[in-house]
This record gives C-alpha cells, structure tokens and sequence, in this order.
C-alpha cells in the first residue's frame, strides 16, 4: 500500500469520516442483547477478523489491510484465515468470543453455518459486522460492508454482450456460463446481475450454450456452481465441456466466470485445449484483478475483470468500528436489499470498477499494484 494512502486511510478512521461517494443513511444496533457500542476507546477494544483462507490473494490483502488500520488506530486485533474449513471457522470466533472480543468481523466460508457461533457472540454483547459475505439464518449480525455484488455480475454480462454486439444483432455465439460457490452468498448475487443481462440473448439463440449448462432462471445458479471457488475445479469443469461438446472443430466464443479464481482456472483449460490470445480468443471475464489474472488480461488470456478496491471496504469497515466505539450511529446505505432469512441487515455498498488490458494502468496509478507487479 501507497505512504499517502495509508496515512489517508488512518485519517479516516480516526475523523470517523465516511468512506465512498453514495448518499448514507444511519442505523442502530437493534439485536437487544448488551453491545459494545459506545463502550470505550480503541486501546480497550479487541476486534477479531475471521478470514476464510489464505489460498486466494484478495483474502491477505483485505485482511491485512483491516489489520493495519486498526493496529495504526489503537485496536488489540486477532487475524485468523480458517483455510476454507468451516468448523475451522467457527472454532477461531469461538476462541475470539471467549478472549474477550468486542467487535467481530467476519467474512464468512458459509454463510449459512454461523448461527450458534453468533448466538455466543450476543450473549456475549459482541457486535458482529459481516464482510464482503452476509452471514444468513441468524438475527445476530448487526452490519453488512461490502461491494455492490448485483452491479458486480451486470458489469460482467455488459461487457459480454458489448463485446459481441449482442444488442445489434450478431451471433451466435457459444456461451459457456459459470457461477460461484454454492455455500456464498454474494455468488446469487453475481449470477443474477450477469443472467439478467444475458438471458434474453440465451432466449433468442443469439448465445447458445453447447454444454445444456444454462440455468433456466437465476434461481438455479448454483447447479453450474464451483464449490470453494476453486481454480482447479473451474478448470477441470471447463475441460469437461470442451472435450464433450466442443470437438469437431466447434469453438467457445465466451465464458462467464464470476471471479478471477475461476477465470484462472478456465484460462488453463482454453490453452490445454489449444485456444491461443488472439482474435478468436474466447471472451472471459473475472472479478478481483487478481494480480495473476492481470498479467493474464495483459497478455490476451483475459478480456476483462470487475475490480474492488478491498482496501475502500477495509477503510469502510474501520469507520463503522470507530463508530461503534464511540457509540456514534453506524452509517450504512442499504437498508433494502440484504435479508438474511431472520432480518434486513443494515449495509454499506460500495462501487466496483471494470479494469481491462486497456485500463489496467488505473491500478498503478492508485497504487493497488506497482509497474514492477504489472511488468509495466
């Protein structure tokens, strides 16, 4: 991270200033169990990150950023990543619980395992902020920080049918679609935003998807699901599809890949199979810009990717911690959309970005990567 965007960061935080540009409302803890609001300073304040693995560089990045903020604050803070195991999860916020931790924030494995951990966690008067994943089926997550995960997929479906001219009539085109793990819950989310764009092409037979793997609404997402979102699994998965319905001289025009883990994994599968960068290089699109799958773009084996700028969420997320301790109202601006199946979860969205070859010097240019990173 860039000098001047760490210390602008730290500003933040102390000032308790908002982060990002949309309009915000305000909400206050309403779980009825004994919280930590207002409750002390920073230097009397344990927060515990609960990260779900290692394995993928967005998760060290978002949570060591998290950390440095708080630590640079005041804060005691425990990092744990929980290598995708889920009881190993629950085990790490039952020990942060019992250490004394007032605030927990969690980006969780799945979303739907948390509920007796976070009945603990208010019997205990922790306040829960849920990170870039809701945690579903238990009333006791307090705050939801994260991306618009629904713009997310719609950049992605955009992308695709500018990229073809899907609008103006051509195709058609070979569609290959893919979407998220299963167990979360921003995967329906990314799906959804892509489908509802794509759909209609589907409908007209201007996409056709050779493999019979396009779900019949958006409510089917998770059959093309890839557990874990596991780069091998993608790619296992796409080589599948391309050796029982691509033989014959029958080309992939496009893949929908919700994620760049994912993209990594499919771009494999398309050299393996003999695609090569070029101008009937398949359309493949990502999220995270990774710094892999931007070395990728740049070299023509991926078209595009939806960038969140993890450090604006652990930005954001510090401000809601500082104003959870200065018993300050939590400032959030979605108070609609995320229903967690017990209550509507106040949230903070921020704004994703598209990056493609072409734009990639944006992530230089804030600071995200450096040219060394790039090979700029």
């Amino acid at each position: 991270m860039s000098l001047a965007w760490k210390k602008s960061a730290i500003a933040m935080v102390a000032a308790g200033v908002l982060v990002g540009s949309m309009a915000a409302c305000s909400t206050e803890r309403d779980s009825g169990s004994e919280s930590t609001e207002g409750a002390g300073s920073a230097e009397e304040t344990l927060v515990g990150i609960a990260m779900p693995t290692k394995s993928l560089e967005r998760w060290n990045r978002d949570g060591a950023h998290l950390e440095e903020l708080l630590t640079d604050a005041g804060y005691e803070t425990s990092l744990q990543y929980a290598d995708n195991k889920v009881d190993q999860q629950a085990t790490q916020l039952e020990n942060m619980i019992n250490q004394g931790a007032d605030i927990l924030v969690i980006a969780a494995i799945d979303g739907t395992a948390l509920a007796p951990t976070l009945q603990q966690a208010a019997d205990a008067g922790v306040t829960v902020i849920a990170y870039d994943r809701l945690i579903n089926d238990t009333p006791n997550v307090d705050y939801y920080a994260t991306f618009d995960n629904y713009r997310v997929g719609t950049m992605q479906g955009e992308f695709i049918a500018e990229a073809l001219d899907l609008a103006g009539g051509a195709g058609p085109f070979n569609l290959e679609p893919f979407a998220g793990s299963p167990d979360d819950n921003n995967a329906k989310f990314f799906f959804a935003g892509a489908w509802d764009v794509l759909s209609e092409y589907v409908d007209s037979g201007k996409l056709v998807v050779p493999s019979g793997k396009a779900p019949a609404s958006n409510d089917d997402w998770a059959s093309i699901g890839i557990q874990a979102w596991a780069s091998e699994t993608a790619q296992s998965e796409m080589e599948n599809r391309l050796n029982s319905f691509y033989a014959g001289g029958t080309q992939v025009d496009v893949v929908l890949s919700p994620n760049d883990s994912l993209a990594l994994g499919i771009a494999q599968a398309l050299a393996g199979a003999g695609y090569a960068p070029g101008a009937d290089y398949p359309v493949l699109t990502g999220q995270d810009a990774d710094q892999a799958n931007v070395l990728n773009m740049i070299a023509g084996k991926q078209s595009m990717s939806v960038w969140k700028d993890t450090r604006m969420l652990g930005d954001q997320v510090a401000v809601m911690i500082q104003q959870i301790v200065d018993g300050e109202t939590v400032e959030v601006n979605d108070e609609k959309t995320y229903d967690n199946g017990e209550k509507v979860v106040p949230t903070f969205l921020l704004d994703p970005q598209v990056i493609t070859p072409d734009t990639v010097d944006v992530l230089v240019e804030s600071g995200f990567y450096t040219a060394d990173d790039l090979g700029m």
